[in-house]
């Protein structure tokens, strides 16, 4: 796949990264690396496919864009994409530590973090944790919570909440999933 569109005047195609996987504990993070430039780590939301994501076109734009200036790293969260699956759910630590295994294993020292939706709770914990290596920190359509709380009036009841969780599980594995949580239709 090729992006030919024209950046200062020069014709730049940007082609996806080979898929390789880093170590986090036991498991295998699935990530890619492509484009040249200041490294910057994509921490996408709930859902991440670093191979579809370069044909998907809620994603593929961003990837391109991004590949054009930086050296873009890319992953899928455990339990997501070609990541591996564990057994129990993980802690928001354990699923921040793989950025820092992918970060590693990509030979990137610092970089800027841009967490989109669910992924930026990830890359609060990560630049709070690791200041030393963050350059930029970029949050995109996240939040602190979904939940109302007397605190949190901004949030989902919790009756709406569980409905849409239960229109997820139903469309799980139908392709009709991506389009429910993209429009602005859902809670």
């Amino acid at each position: 796949m090729t992006d030919k569109a024209t950046d200062g005047g020069a014709h730049q195609q940007v082609e996806p990264g080979e898929t390789r996987y880093a170590k986090s504990g036991d498991l295998s993070i699935a990530y890619q690396v492509t484009g040249e430039g200041p490294d910057l780590v994509c921490v996408a939301g709930s859902l991440s496919h670093v191979e579809l994501g370069w044909e998907t076109p809620a994603t593929a734009p961003i990837y391109r864009r991004l590949a054009r200036f930086a050296r873009l790293i890319t992953f899928d969260k455990r339990g997501m994409g070609l990541s591996d699956r564990s057994a129990a759910l993980p802690t928001l630590e354990e699923r921040m530590d793989d950025v820092r295994a992918v970060m590693d294993a990509a030979s990137s020292e610092s970089a800027a973090l841009v967490g989109m939706s669910e992924g930026g709770p990830m890359s609060l914990l990560f630049a709070a944790t690791y200041p030393e290596r963050v350059t930029a920190l970029v949050l995109w359509s996240t939040f602190a919570r979904l939940a109302w709380a007397p605190d949190y009036p901004f949030g989902v009841e919790q009756q709406l909440g569980d409905a849409f969780c239960d229109q997820i599980e139903t469309a799980w594995g139908t392709g009709r999933v991506w389009p429910m949580i993209s429009t602005n239709d859902s809670p």
